[in-house]
């Protein structure tokens, strides 16, 4: 949580970090005497339910007279019970969060920005029907920046000294100005924005990443090579009760042909463990898919119901039997990463430092602890000379 007197605490998915970027620029200096906290909930579980309303307490004890505001999913789904917390002050709908008229005249358009990457939001909401999820019950349907604005935003981001821009959106592969998909807005980033040196993409749908956009990932070097897949299961029977498009074949193969052409290429994967009607077998096929798929990068939480949402309806998985497969699937992972960590041993890596003195990431995206320090928001070429089990270790070149 920041010290700042106007904090903006954020929860949640890549899109929410963009959006409070966007917040702190339109706080005001205070209202009606008072200053400005907020917390930008996510509603995607039960547990990010329960986390929004922790940080709102925890905000409260920490600023007891600022106006304490709450938006994002989770006050959007519940707004009635967020505001009879007695923490909280006011509550503003998704929608409106990123309007100016939401936070008043006095806007401070110049706030010091807390990410050395620039986090974009282009895309927002989604028009798919997974049975677990109740997004769509908080961020709507599916809809696009225009491209030239995204283009003007990252022009502010890099001429404010941002090497490394992350492009999110709830669905991101569903991206479309007026029929310009996600592979024209990459393009047309690249080509319109040359000083940009990195770009990564958030998480994407398997299901929609077509030769254009697998070329791009696998060709283009100011891609990172990074690819976090919305994969959530690994069993045929369960993806289809999640209502996924994508099979467990399917998955395997995209993951695997986009290593074939890029071998540095690391994969993500969101996964969801104990989804109701999850036997043994289905578990164990998650399990094996972290080593099919060769996941480094997991994103692993239990399944929790969501009300008003079809697979809250179906027959559940006992939550600790849920929690135990989650935390199998997790060590997995971990695993996986560990392996792959140590190949990267003997590599120079260009390394944006991102923490005060000597930590960063690596294109595809190993956490890197330098032995030496290095200014923040630079690109350092390290030698990689050693391997924990979570991160690199490494001397500039």
């Amino acid at each position: 949580m920041s010290a700042s007197p106007r904090p903006v605490v954020t929860l949640g998915c890549r899109l929410n970090i963009a959006e409070s970027e966007a917040i702190r620029q339109l706080l005001p200096a205070s209202a009606n005497g008072r200053d400005v906290a907020v917390v930008n909930s996510c509603g995607v579980t039960n547990q990010a339910v329960k986390d929004t309303r922790a940080a709102i307490r925890r905000l409260r004890r920490e600023r007891p007279d600022a106006e304490l505001v709450v938006t994002g999913c989770a006050s959007d789904m519940d707004r009635a019970a967020f505001e009879a917390m007695p923490e909280v002050d006011r509550v503003v709908a998704n929608a409106a969060k990123l309007l100016p008229a939401t936070w008043g005249p006095r806007a401070n358009m110049a706030p010091p920005r807390r990410h050395t990457r620039g986090f974009v939001g282009v895309q927002n909401g989604c028009d798919h029907a997974c049975t677990f999820c109740a997004i769509p019950q908080g961020r709507g349907t599916s809809r696009s920046d225009p491209i030239g604005t995204v283009i003007d935003h990252v022009v502010t981001l890099v001429e404010e000294g941002k090497r490394e821009v992350v492009l999110s959106g709830v669905d991101l592969t569903s991206y479309d100005d007026h029929g310009a998909r996600l592979p024209v807005l990459v393009e047309r980033l690249l080509t319109q924005v040359p000083a940009l040196e990195r770009l990564r993409l958030s998480s994407l749908d398997p299901a929609e990443v077509d030769d254009h956009l697998f070329a791009l990932l696998t060709q283009e070097p100011r891609v990172m090579p990074h690819v976090h897949l919305s994969l959530q299961a690994g069993d045929d029977l369960i993806l289809k009760r999640m209502r996924r498009r994508h099979t467990r074949a399917q998955a395997s193969a995209l993951s695997q042909a986009l290593k074939a052409a890029r071998p540095e290429i690391t994969i993500g994967a969101d996964l969801i463990a104990g989804f109701p009607t999850e036997s043994e077998p289905a578990h164990a096929n998650t399990l094996a898919m972290i080593d099919d798929a060769d996941i480094t990068h997991a994103h692993v939480f239990p399944y929790s119901p969501r009300d008003r949402t079809p697979a809250a309806r179906m027959p559940q998985v006992a939550p600790d039997i849920a929690r135990a497969r989650a935390a199998a699937v997790r060590a997995a992972s971990a695993q996986r990463r560990a392996q792959w960590l140590l190949t990267q041993v003997g590599t120079v890596q260009p390394v944006l430092i991102e923490r005060p003195g000597d930590r960063g990431h690596t294109p595809a995206f190993a956490d890197l602890h330098l032995n030496a320090a290095a200014p923040v928001g630079s690109i350092v070429n390290a030698r990689v000379t050693a391997a924990t089990s979570t991160h690199l270790i490494g001397t500039p070149e």
